[in-house]
């Protein structure tokens, strides 16, 4: 699964990580106070938490594809966000990603451009996730947006205020959703939407929720220039600054020895594949094991069932997180209503829920032909990305090539929505939890579930052998199946309202 770059391919580079950039010397420091300017550094290291900053950088400095990427990006955006950079490991994953949130957010659509910052806000706000909150007040002024609204959802449109109740059930209880929902919206008596600007805004409410867990399972730290990425306090002793580089001093190269980065290498959580590769080697022996009996013999339909309810039934037991529950800031949670309503398992207190079956409505025979009749060629690209999500692969693990991933990536995403209760009749759930060990399942369900508990010691818990890489390879395939499981639940209602 991992995006494997040889050493070979290795370029060295002067460059500095980008926290380095900004120390000040002595000489810096008393022109700052000599004419009152602030001078911000950044807070965190890097684009994430979770993963060094130098093995991100590298990737678009060895890879020329992602390099093109990321230029096009910047010229287009004007910026080049930390979600970007990390997504940068995978480039055929982010060239579909960005090309699609582009169009969902800049092209012709049912919904103006500062309502669809705003859905962009309200969905982000669900997860309490303020990076992409802020992303988007900040995109929400620059279309024009009114003031007033960002001072809390009460202040928004009546219109948007309508969309608070599916915002929150689609967010963290999709299967709740029916066409009372829809009807509510579409046949109000003021401010009432069409189905067009329904989809249009369906589709922004499931990307932001989906890529609020993707923010928080990679650990997305602020860009220096956004709230929470910068802090104005004086640095840490240091004997190099900045102004360095414009001098061409000395300090220059002692710093580049200290900050040399390196070819790419394995590196992932906190042991080296290259030195205790047992993990990695078991996941493909069980994998192989799992063929083997696949081409032996075929579980009847009636035990194909059976072990999808067992597994629904046990994923309800995997515990989100030992953390205590989290309350939102007030500069978030102002952007939704009842801040109380959260994820809750199928069955509570007798409650039972009915299993959503792919056979009856899928996203290939039923969704994108709703999404591309009423927002046109938007389905078109919607399917592109979760195709290319689904099949990604560098046909590795670890340190290990030529090994066929189909089914470990297979097993994630069904696992994902089969916590939602959405089945595929042709799956054997059974292969769950032979692939799935119970610290990953942890980190998937919390990662999809309630993301904004996400820690890094979660994300360092599980396949501690692998590559980055691979880790972000499998937060691509948890957003974008929580995505496609949101948008069916929507997709379904709409289809039932209209029939």
């Amino acid at each position: 699964m991992r995006h494997a770059t040889p050493a070979s391919e290795a370029t060295e580079t002067n460059s500095l990580p980008v926290s380095e950039l900004f120390k000040m010397c002595s000489s810096c420091e008393r022109l700052r106070k000599d004419i009152g300017a602030r001078i911000p550094r950044p807070l965190g290291n890097g684009p994430s938490r979770f993963i060094p900053e130098k093995e991100i950088l590298q990737v678009s400095r060895v890879e020329v594809r992602t390099q093109s990427i990321f230029e096009d990006a910047f010229a287009a955006l004007g910026r080049l966000d930390n979600i970007s950079l990390v997504m940068g490991f995978h480039p055929q994953y982010l060239e579909s990603f960005l090309r699609t949130q582009h169009y969902l957010l800049q092209m012709d659509g049912p919904l103006s451009l500062h309502y669809r910052h705003y859905i962009g806000i309200m969905a982000a706000a669900r997860h309490q996730c303020s990076y992409l909150v802020n992303l988007h007040v900040n995109d929400f002024l620059q279309v024009g947006g009114d003031p007033k609204w960002l001072s809390g959802l009460d202040g928004a449109p009546r219109k948007l205020q309508q969309l608070g109740e599916i915002n929150k059930v689609l967010a963290h209880r999709p299967w709740l959703l029916t066409k009372a929902h829809i009807e509510q919206l579409l046949k109000a008596e003021e401010n009432s939407w069409s189905l067009a600007e329904l989809i249009h805004a369906v589709v922004l409410l499931t990307h932001y929720h989906a890529l609020a867990s993707f923010t928080f399972g990679c650990g997305i730290n602020p860009e220096i220039h956004c709230d929470g990425g910068h802090t104005f306090r004086p640095p840490s002793v240091s004997s190099y600054c900045a102004c360095d580089i414009a001098n061409g001093n000395g300090a220059m190269e002692e710093v580049q020895g200290n900050h040399q980065v390196c070819p790419p290498r394995p590196s992932s959580g906190t042991v080296s594949p290259s030195r205790s590769p047992s993990e990695v080697e078991v996941l493909m022996e069980k994998m192989k094991q799992l063929q083997e009996c696949r081409d032996e013999e075929e579980a009847s339909q009636e035990e194909m069932a059976t072990r999808f309810e067992r597994e629904k039934t046990e994923s309800m037991l995997v515990s989100t997180s030992e953390d205590e529950e989290t309350l939102p800031s007030r500069e978030v949670s102002r952007h939704f209503e009842d801040p109380s309503y959260g994820y809750k398992d199928f069955s509570r207190r007798g409650e039972h829920v009915p299993t959503f079956r792919m056979q009856d409505y899928s996203w290939e025979d039923h969704g994108f032909s709703l999404v591309n009749r009423l927002y046109p060629d938007f389905g078109q690209l919607l399917d592109e990305k979760f195709q290319i999500a689904y099949n990604l692969t560098y046909n590795t693990m670890a340190a290990h090539r030529g090994v066929d991933t189909s089914m470990l990536r297979r097993a994630i995403w069904n696992y994902i929505h089969c916590m939602f209760g959405i089945r595929y009749d042709d799956y054997d759930y059974g292969e769950i939890n032979q692939l799935l060990d119970r610290s990953f399942k942890v980190y998937i369900k919390t990662m999809v579930c309630s993301p904004e508990k996400i820690t890094k010691r979660m994300y360092e818990s599980f396949w501690r052998q692998f590559w980055h890489s691979e880790k972000v390879h499998v937060n691509l395939l948890l957003m974008e199946a929580r995505m496609q499981a949101e948008l069916l639940y929507a997709l379904r209602a709409i289809t039932h309202y209209m029939t």
